[in-house]
């Protein structure tokens, strides 16, 4: 059976027609009422499924009062961070019947944090998260109003908004790399680094610092570099000296410009220099030599942020900060020194 119109999609009074009862009842079993009959729920499931019917979400936020729409304030949709992140979130939302909607936040600047605001809050949103790994986010959620349930996905160090979160502790995955490094005899360990100094005194390179620290390894000054590969190779040609053996860099992009800058110089990884990377980022398995990480499980966090969300928009108990954990990758790129 079709509905009246050729081309039309059905509606609920046609599923209704069809298996003989009321609007009201159809409406009762798509919402999951107890108050119909297992006769008559399988009736207009049959119904329901013979039609092809598909419930109208926008109709039905209206009459439950529950928005279905997640929105997400983000920066670089193009680095593996946000980009996984983004992905473990539509994950976690598909698994609860919401839809998710991305908003970039490209700058500090206050046009580009409320035109990423505003777009967000023409739509009709149960909640927002934020991926809050750099200022611009942290900027945008502060514009948000109080009475929208929101959470956010941070790093050691970038928690600013103070909103319920979940977190993968970078500064203990910098501890992780580094100790491995030292632990494998290397006298002490260079660093290239993006953000450092970074405003909160905490992160990956101050992780870095402390693991020498703790060890009374003296700290060689740590190179600052930016986020493209070709950045990284620049600053290793420019200041990574002979005398260096082993780099920690602050993520897998970086790790890949140094590797090929210590090829053009004829040094090889990891016989003359061990490099561990950041992240474990898909290509640090496929490079050659194979790339020791720090995993850093973004997809695991925007999972956990979405669980973090959901809880707020549900009233549902739940701790203010999820912690994942990193988790060192040892391959090819790192070994004792000659």
């Amino acid at each position: 059976m079709a509905a009246d119109h050729p081309g039309k999609q059905p509606g609920i009074a046609d599923v209704a027609r069809l298996a003989g009862v009321s609007i009201a009842t159809v409406s009762r079993v798509l919402n999951g009422s107890e108050q119909v009959s297992d006769r008559r729920r399988a009736t207009v499931r049959r119904a329901v499924d013979e039609l092809g019917y598909r419930p109208n979400e926008a109709a039905r936020a209206l009459v439950s009062g529950r928005n279905r729409l997640v929105g997400v304030l983000t920066g670089d949709t193009s680095r593996y961070g946000y980009a996984s992140t983004i992905q473990g979130i539509q994950e976690a939302a598909m698994a609860h019947g919401l839809l998710v909607t991305v908003a970039v936040v490209p700058g500090e600047h206050p046009d580009d944090v409320r035109a990423a605001v505003e777009l967000l809050l023409s739509l009709p949103l149960a909640g927002v998260i934020g991926i809050e790994f750099d200022r611009p986010v942290s900027l945008a959620l502060e514009s948000l109003p109080r009475a929208l349930p929101a959470a956010t996905a941070t790093l050691m160090g970038t928690h600013v908004s103070g909103l319920p979160h979940a977190y993968i502790d970078d500064e203990l995955g910098a501890r992780l790399a580094t100790d491995h490094l030292l632990d494998l005899g290397h006298a002490t360990v260079h660093h290239l680094s993006v953000d450092h100094p970074s405003e909160s005194g905490l992160g990956r390179s101050y992780g870095y610092l402390r693991a020498l620290a703790d060890r009374g390894v003296d700290a060689p000054p740590v190179v600052p570099t930016g986020w493209h590969p070709l950045q990284a190779r620049d600053a290793v040609l420019h200041s990574i000296g002979p005398e260096v053996t082993a780099l920690f860099c602050f993520n897998d992009d970086v790790a890949m410009g140094a590797v090929r800058a210590l090829a053009e110089q004829g040094r090889r990884v990891p016989d003359d220099v061990s490099v561990v990377g950041f992240d474990d980022a898909p290509s640090s398995q496929v490079l050659t030599p194979s790339l020791t990480s720090v995993r850093m499980d973004f997809r695991g966090l925007g999972r956990a942020v979405l669980e973090q969300l959901v809880a707020r928009v549900e009233g549902v108990e739940r701790p203010d900060d999820v912690e994942l954990p990193p988790l060192l990758v040892e391959r090819e790129s790192s070994a004792p020194p000659r």
